[in-house]
């Protein structure tokens, strides 16, 4: 068995902690930062994620080589992109102007939430997955390779090796992986849009990708 990359998480909230869980039952070495003015991460890591590891920000950019981003989208510029150089980094996080408020430099900017994110390292690989799917339906939804009722969800990219990379992943915790392209594919997998918070089957979510592949053709 190929021995599976270590995962780094920034966010230990509730998306953060529950992709933890099944990382960590999926047999991966996850490494865990949080806020630092979150006070007891350590508890509460050990309490809610046993088996993950906090470790200070640049030892998580340093040894993870995957990084799952899922603090929220107000505090991306609190992550230290500049340390991604190589890496494939997920952004698993939504735009949400209820909770963030309106951000007029996203809202003015034609491209997706991701692309936004991608600018801030170009030397980061960086994916588009686990931000349509809740954080309370990971672990419910979880079901075993070959299961008829497994949950799709889309991989999105410009790299063809981190798109592969983060499908394993996906596939390893229980969902089938579908790959949407390109990061500009991404915009059908936010908020508002196609495939954001439904529970569709690989072949309802490629279809739904398709036309959001054509117009950014």
């Amino acid at each position: 068995m190929t021995e599976r990359p270590v995962i780094g998480i920034f966010g230990a909230g509730k998306v953060g902690t529950a992709l933890a869980r099944l990382l960590v039952d999926a047999g991966y070495r996850v490494l865990m930062s949080g806020s630092p003015r979150q006070t007891a991460l350590d508890l509460l890591v050990g309490v809610v994620a046993p088996g993950a590891e906090v470790v200070a920000p640049e030892v998580l950019a340093a040894e993870a080589r995957i990084v799952i981003v899922a603090v929220p989208f107000g505090k991306a510029g609190s992550v230290p992109w500049p340390a991604f150089d190589g890496r494939i980094v997920v952004d698993a996080m939504n735009y949400w102007p209820p909770v963030d408020g309106n951000i007029a430099e996203v809202d003015d900017d034609p491209r997706t939430t991701s692309e936004q994110n991608a600018a801030r390292n170009p030397r980061a690989r960086v994916v588009k997955s686990l931000n349509h799917l809740g954080y309370h339906e990971m672990e419910d939804d979880s079901l075993p390779a070959g299961d008829p009722l497994r949950r799709a969800l889309a991989v999105v990219g410009d790299d063809d090796e981190a798109r592969a990379e983060v499908a394993a992943l996906i596939d390893a915790i229980g969902f089938d992986p579908v790959d949407g392209g390109a990061l500009a594919h991404g915009l059908a997998l936010e908020p508002g849009h196609p495939a954001f918070g439904r529970e569709l089957s690989a072949a309802e979510l490629a279809a739904l990708l398709t036309p959001v592949a054509h117009l950014a053709a």
